[in-house]
């Protein structure tokens, strides 16, 4: 009877398709996982049994601290695991989508994440104080909002954020465009040239911008940066009621004193939420979100 193959730990730093590149504490693997499973993502802590001095089948996910992920009416797409904040990069120019902004927040809600919001490209002043009135909405719902200029002001960059991503792992997301790519390079010695390496070993030819992938800053085991593709769209559509009212900050202090136990904050009478909204306290495009978001929880059909 064959011995069974020893597994070693791994840390899943970047994943294309069913193909995954795995980093221990010496060497990188490249990973499969076993059938069609496709449940692994970037971050995860897996056991490997190896094949090759280079390659491996994932056996099993360790327990996940967290898990973001975006998701549609039929699937969900994995963007990281046991992250402990997320940055959501924005930019004076080209104009961010607020939509986007508010979905990734609740995201982060919902997983237990910390979000902070980086304004990038401050130099370009036409915009810059427009741009602050915007991000002003979430800085008084206590979201964090950091100002960097990544090209014109490099070192000033990195001094404002290095001390953010010490001992934490930080996902990075944003649109195309708003310079996350030079925020890496700058936060990343030697992004590039890991970006290759990734790219041969998954075999991805010229197209790295089309996979999430981890890397180790070099301050630290604990500290991580995983940088993720530019999308245009979160979807949220496995976020539950629950989950929901529970990731608008603004909610949570007014949660169980609606008339009806059950309420669900959009006609009801004698709803707490509904009041602090007539009242101006809670914004009403917060408001509109969660009644899309709670649509969207209530078409899904995975």
């Amino acid at each position: 009877m064959a011995t069974p193959p020893e597994l070693i730990s791994a840390t899943i730093i970047a994943a294309h398709g069913r193909h995954y590149l795995a980093q221990t504490d010496a060497i990188k693997l490249q990973c499969v996982t076993r059938g069609k499973k496709s449940d692994v993502a970037v971050g995860d802590v897996v056991r490997v049994a190896m094949t090759s001095p280079n390659q491996g089948v994932i056996e099993s996910i360790t327990e996940r601290n967290s898990l973001l992920y975006r998701s549609d009416q039929y699937k969900s797409k994995l963007l990281a695991a046991n992250v402990t904040q997320l940055f959501i990069v924005v930019a004076t120019e080209p104009g961010f989508s607020d939509d986007l902004v508010s979905r990734s927040l609740v995201a982060a809600e919902a997983a237990g994440v910390q979000a902070h919001l980086i304004l990038n490209k401050i130099d370009v002043t036409e915009s810059l104080a427009k741009t602050r009135q915007r991000l002003a909405q979430y800085a008084r719902l206590g979201y964090p909002v950091h100002e960097v200029s990544a090209r014109a002001a490099p070192e000033a960059a990195v001094a404002t954020l290095a001390p953010l991503l010490q001992g934490q792992s930080t996902i990075l997301i944003g649109q195309s465009g708003m310079g996350k790519s030079s925020l890496i390079n700058l936060l990343v010695p030697d992004a590039d040239i890991a970006v290759r390496e990734i790219s041969a070993a998954l075999d991805t030819g010229k197209h790295t911008t089309t996979f999430t992938r981890l890397y180790n800053t070099g301050t630290g085991t604990d500290t991580a940066i995983i940088d993720s593709p530019g999308f245009q769209e979160f979807g949220l559509y496995h976020l539950s009621e629950g989950m929901l009212e529970r990731a608008f900050p603004e909610f949570e202090a007014l949660l169980g004193k609606c008339k009806y136990y059950n309420c669900h904050h959009l006609t009801e009478p004698s709803c707490a939420v509904l009041a602090a909204l007539a009242a101006g306290e809670i914004l009403p495009y917060r408001h509109a979100l969660y009644v899309q978001l709670l649509h969207e929880s209530s078409q899904k059909l995975y």
